[in-house]
């Protein structure tokens, strides 16, 4: 996943001109943010590593039950919480709520997994998963062994009944009738047809409610029909993933299929890409202002001289020129002269009254990670934090 932010972003900021176009946004946004702290570790006291790949490696998340507790979930593809009385005082859980398959067999769409978009109604948590096929980890199946070479991404959905202390994948039929991962998102293409490179809908953002439905966001590569952009889906059943329709440019009549079970014409089954020229760079997290009623996307530019963006909009849709939130270089970006690079950007409001976290009001928080250097060099190691946002009509 750290790689693959590294790639999407440097890859948006490649492609932006071939978005697709749409009505123009606003100028500028509609509301100022601004970073008024220096980071401090999100989660308070001495996190325990549960094994050595359990690190935060998605955008920060969080949902409040109807018990009480809060948890956020940023994590590895073995999936772990972090839960506590309140968005400030939360403790890692090292139990693993969800891991993938690891299945040899793309149409299973059960390899890696990790939950990047919880939602809960207080009681059930369903999840978008970003799921990864990596071909690179077998051999007959990708010649060269490199990762991006042969990387096909999905968005699958998963569902926790207790609490989160464990998830089930949802399930679907794939080829001859046999169990498949439930699909939110897939090209209409099969691993083998899409060539070599990284391909499909990627790192789903927060969830939000808008007049009764919900909507999310998905980076999409550009793969032979499907243009490169963020993706907005939205449904108005939470609890079926085939529910989710996607904007074709002018209405959400996009439906996504199984190239496997259910091969079809790829017209219809890709998605138009909103904010054009606006949203440059994968969204990591999305957020309604509650004053103004403006929806916030968040954006890392990850190269040298970057840092964190915010674009604003009042119908997810229409989108506002990118604005500076944050100085910072992500990893493609990172001199040995700079500050620790970083990634996953994403607003929270630790008051928020939404059990989804999907509103913030005039103070809020911006969580990310920071990569540890040493010797001029970044590795697998890296921590949360959070800083203190302020955000204010102009």
């Amino acid at each position: 996943m750290t790689i693959l932010f590294r790639l999407l972003v440097l890859a948006a900021v490649l492609a932006g001109t071939a978005w697709a176009t749409e009505p123009p946004g606003r100028d500028v946004p509609g509301l100022t943010l601004q970073v008024i702290s220096l980071p401090v570790p999100a989660i308070p006291g001495a996190r325990p590593g549960c094994d050595p790949l359990d690190i935060p490696d998605t955008p920060a998340r969080a949902i409040r039950l109807r018990t009480g507790e809060v948890q956020l979930y940023a994590s590895h593809f073995k999936n772990r919480v972090e839960r506590g009385e309140g968005l400030l005082t939360l403790k890692h859980d090292c139990r693993v709520v969800l891991s993938g398959g690891e299945q040899d067999e793309p149409a299973a769409y059960d390899d890696r997994a990790w939950i990047v978009s919880p939602w809960t109604d207080g009681t059930t948590i369903w999840a978008i998963v970003h799921d990864e096929f990596q071909g690179h980890r077998r051999p007959s199946l990708c010649p060269s062994g490199r990762y991006m070479d042969c990387w096909y991404n999905t968005l699958t959905a998963a569902v926790s009944t207790d609490g989160g202390r464990s998830f089930v994948p949802k399930l679907g039929r794939g080829p001859g009738h046999r169990p498949a991962r439930a699909l939110v998102a897939a090209l209409p293409y099969r691993y083998d047809q899409v060539g070599l490179g990284h391909h499909g809908y990627f790192n789903p953002s927060t969830i939000v409610t808008l007049d009764g439905a919900q909507y999310v966001m998905a980076f999409a590569t550009h793969t032979l029909l499907q243009r490169e952009g963020n993706c907005l889906l939205r449904t108005t059943g939470i609890d079926d993933p085939a529910a989710w329709r996607a904007w074709d440019g002018a209405a959400f009549r996009v439906t996504f299929i199984d190239p496997y079970s259910a091969p079809q014409a790829p017209e219809g089954h890709v998605c138009a890409p909103v904010g054009a020229g606006r949203l440059r760079w994968p969204v990591t997290s999305l957020v309604r202002h509650q004053a103004s009623g403006l929806f916030i996307a968040t954006m890392l530019d990850g190269a040298r001289g970057g840092g964190v963006f915010y674009a604003t909009s009042p119908d997810l849709i229409r989108w506002s020129e990118p604005a500076k939130m944050m100085d910072g270089a992500g990893l493609e970006g990172f001199d040995c002269a700079d500050a620790p690079p970083i990634a996953y950007p994403s607003v929270l409001d630790a008051r928020s009254a939404d059990p989804n976290f999907a509103t913030v009001a005039d103070d809020a928080l911006l969580f990310f990670v920071r990569f540890t250097v040493l010797d001029c060099r970044t590795g697998m190691d890296r921590e949360l934090v959070r800083a203190r946002v302020r955000i204010s009509l102009p």
